[in-house]
C-alpha cells in the first residue's frame, strides 16, 4: 500500500502527453467498462428479481422521522458539496493550485480523471437502469437522472478519496492524518445527507460510493510508474532505525 500511495513520488518523471493518454485509455477507461457492467448488473437485479429491495423503505422512513430544522440545514450543506457544480469548481481550483506549486501536470490531472470517469459511469448507468427515487417527502428538487446510483455520493467519493491519497505527501504527521480522515469522512457525510433528504435509497448510495472509490483508484493508478526503488527505500529506513 505504501508503494501504491507514493508511486508518484517514487517515480516523479514526466510522461509525454501520448504516454499519458495511452495509459489513461488502457488503465482507466477499459477497466471502467467492467465497472459499468457490474453497476448496471446490480441495478437490474435490484429493479428486477429483488423487487427494488422493499426493506430499504424502512431506512428512508427512519431518516424522515429524524428530521429537524437543524439537521435539514446541515444536510442541505452536505448535499450541496456533492453537487456537480461544487465538485467541478473545487476540482478546477485544486488542479490550478497543485499544478502551479508542483509543476507536475500528470499528477494534477488525476482528480478530474476520477470525477469524469465516475460521471460517465453514473450517468449512463442511471439512464439504463432507471430506478425510481424513494417514496418519501424529498427535501431537494429531483435531478433528471434516476435514483441509482447516487451521483452526489459518487462524485464526492471520487474527488475526496484522491485528495486523501495526495494528502500522504504532507510532511507533518498530525496534519496528514487529520486531512486524510476529513477527506474520507466527507463522502460518507454526503451519502448520509442524500438518504436523510429522501433522494436515494441505501443501495443507491452504496453503489455510488463503490463507483467513486473504484474510479479514484483507477485514476490514481492510471500512469505507469517505476516503483522498483521502494524496496531499497524501505530497507534503508529500517537499517537507519536499527542503527539508532
Amino acid at each position: 500500500m505504501h508503494t501504491f500511495l507514493h508511486r508518484y513520488e517514487l517515480d516523479s518523471s514526466a510522461p509525454t502527453r501520448k504516454e499519458a493518454w495511452r495509459d489513461f485509455a488502457v488503465r482507466v477507461l477499459l477497466p471502467a467498462v467492467g465497472l459499468w457492467v457490474v453497476i448496471v448488473g446490480v441495478g437490474f437485479l435490484i429493479t428486477g428479481p429483488l423487487d427494488n429491495l422493499p426493506g430499504e423503505a424502512a431506512v428512508n422512513e427512519w431518516f424522515v422521522a429524524q428530521r429537524t430544522e437543524t439537521l435539514d440545514a446541515v444536510t442541505a450543506v452536505l448535499s450541496a458539496i456533492g453537487t456537480t457544480e461544487f465538485i467541478i469548481g473545487a476540482c478546477v481550483l485544486f488542479v490550478a493550485l497543485f499544478w502551479w506549486r508542483t509543476k507536475q501536470w500528470w499528477v494534477a490531472i488525476i482528480p478530474p480523471q476520477a470525477i469524469a470517469v465516475q460521471a460517465i459511469v453514473f450517468m449512463s448507468a442511471a439512464l439504463v437502469v432507471g430506478r425510481e427515487r424513494p417514496d418519501v417527502e424529498k427535501l431537494d428538487e429531483s435531478p433528471p437522472t434516476s435514483s441509482y446510483p447516487s451521483g452526489h455520493t459518487g462524485a464526492s467519493t471520487a474527488f475526496y478519496v484522491v485528495l486523501a491519497m495526495l494528502a500522504q505527501r504532507i510532511g507533518n504527521r498530525v496534519l496528514r492524518i487529520v486531512v486524510t480522515i476529513v477527506c474520507l469522512l466527507i463522502p460518507i457525510a454526503v451519502g448520509t445527507a442524500r438518504l436523510y433528504r429522501g433522494m436515494h435509497s441505501l443501495s443507491d448510495v452504496t453503489m455510488g460510493m463503490l463507483n467513486g472509490l473504484v474510479c479514484a483508484f483507477l485514476a490514481w493508478h492510471y500512469l505507469r510508474r517505476d516503483t522498483s526503488g521502494a524496496a531499497q527505500l524501505t530497507t534503508s529506513a529500517t537499517t537507519g532505525q536499527r542503527g539508532r
